[in-house]
């Protein structure tokens, strides 16, 4: 169950971030370049993959009795995480979303 819950966690923190980094003010911030329309589009659309899989994945963990209502604790957990990071580090912000590799492995190996 810790599995499911830590994943539901990386991948909202995942979606969170590709909606953002869709978003050409965030983009800039961080890359210092323009963000091109067709890899904004591309980061909104893994954005919003990202947030389903985080949904299935706390349905997964709590049942979708009550994996929706965790979900949207999970959602603020990961938004207020990168809203933090986000002026102060952003190269870090981005660098965090390495985070669903490791967790797939892990999963994969467990």
């Amino acid at each position: 169950m810790m599995l499911w819950i830590t994943g539901g966690v990386v991948f909202a923190y995942a979606g969170m971030l590709g909606l953002c980094q869709g978003l050409e003010r965030h983009y800039k911030q961080v890359w210092n370049r323009p963000c091109p329309r067709a890899l904004r589009i591309g980061l909104r659309g893994a954005g919003w993959l990202a947030l389903l899989a985080s949904l299935v994945l706390c349905a997964q963990a709590w049942g979708w009795a009550m994996g929706p209502v965790a979900w949207f604790a999970v959602l603020s957990l990961a938004g207020v995480v990168l809203v933090m990071l986000l002026p102060y580090w952003p190269r870090l912000a981005v660098g965090l979303v390495l985070a669903v590799p490791g967790w797939g492995l892990v999963s994969v190996v467990a």
